[in-house]
């Protein structure tokens, strides 16, 4: 079967190209003109230069497709564009729908975040819970944007799914410095991991090779209109680093550090953006979402679709060898 693939040069994207190209699958990889695409060979992978904005370079790509998976997002904490998250996500999102829709695709998923469904209280959050905040960053809200376009096709009769991956850690390409893999590996080679205090926040981590799985079992099993959240292990910042301590033998520190300072930190960086042009790696609004738990519930996707999670010192286990081996740390 062909399957087409948005951004395939990212994490999830990547990782979805490989797993269905060992399948046998003939798969399309839509990526930036000036992406790298080295880890992306294999035979049954197509490479295809271009943008969810350009819907030539889509409609290109989606020839003689039967699925899609829809992975491409702008994501981060800050852009100096606000409207790069809006274009990318929300257009991005109606132009793939678009031309789905236009060469008769049957069946679609497309990637949230479970940043959508927000901070949780005393229970980890399911997908029909109300947000209880508003939205503290632009990527957060672009991409609820972008799911209230997805219900409004699936409202129309089209066969399109929503997977909600929690923060994502594992074997596999990512480039961004916040990342779950980077923070890990800051604290492999460099010793130390900050922390919000007290270390008691809890955040829900996913292994990547459950989001992979979850993804296929989306496009097999899921309803159409329908969002699966596919999380992992809810557990304490503190809790987290102490395991891959433990795991590691690494004997690093980690170090609890209270929200006034952090903001502080991240009012220095927006400051020397203006100074040197120095992107900040995160905003002083995107500070909340770290002093607050984000638990979720994968209850939805484990009874509908099947979806597992792997144990947490088998998954880390694997990030860490990852890590020390990619990096030769």
């Amino acid at each position: 079967m062909k399957i087409l693939i948005t951004g395939a040069g990212g994490y999830v994207g990547s990782k979805l190209a490989l797993r269905l190209s060992g399948m046998g699958h003939e798969v399309h990889a839509l990526v930036r003109p000036h992406s790298a695409t080295a880890f992306l060979q294999h035979p049954n992978i197509s490479i295809f230069k271009g943008d969810v904005l350009d819907k030539e370079s889509l409609l290109n790509a989606m020839k003689g497709c039967r699925q899609v998976y829809h992975t491409a997002a702008k994501v981060g904490a800050w852009d100096k564009d606000p409207s790069s998250f809006y274009a990318v996500n929300v257009e991005g999102t109606r132009n793939v729908l678009n031309a789905a829709l236009q060469t008769g695709i049957e069946k679609t998923v497309i990637t949230s975040t479970c940043g959508v469904i927000g901070p949780s209280l005393n229970e980890p959050m399911s997908e029909d819970d109300p947000r209880i905040n508003g939205f503290a960053i632009d990527y957060e809200l672009s991409k609820k944007m972008s799911e209230d376009i997805i219900l409004h096709y699936a409202g129309k009769g089209m066969n399109v799914v929503i997977a909600s991956p929690a923060k994502v850690y594992g074997p596999g390409h990512t480039s961004h410095s916040l990342t779950a893999n980077a923070v890990i590996k800051k604290f492999l080679v460099k010793k130390i991991a900050i922390i919000p205090s007290p270390g008691i926040y809890k955040a829900c981590f996913a292994f990547i090779d459950d989001i992979v799985n979850g993804h296929l079992l989306a496009m097999e099993k899921g309803r159409a209109g329908e969002k699966y959240i596919l999380g992992g292990i809810n557990i304490s910042y503190r809790e987290f680093f102490e395991r891959i301590r433990i795991l590691s033998s690494c004997n690093g520190h980690i170090i609890q550090v209270p929200k006034t300072i952090i903001k502080g930190w991240a009012l220095l960086q927006q400051l020397n953006y203006r100074i040197s042009n120095k992107h900040p790696g995160f905003t002083v609004k995107s500070v909340d979402i770290l002093f607050s738990n984000y638990t979720f519930s994968s209850e939805k996707a484990i009874h509908e679709l099947g979806y597992t999670i792997t144990a947490l010192d088998e998954s880390l286990n694997k990030t860490i060898q990852f890590l020390k081996t990619q990096h030769h740390a």
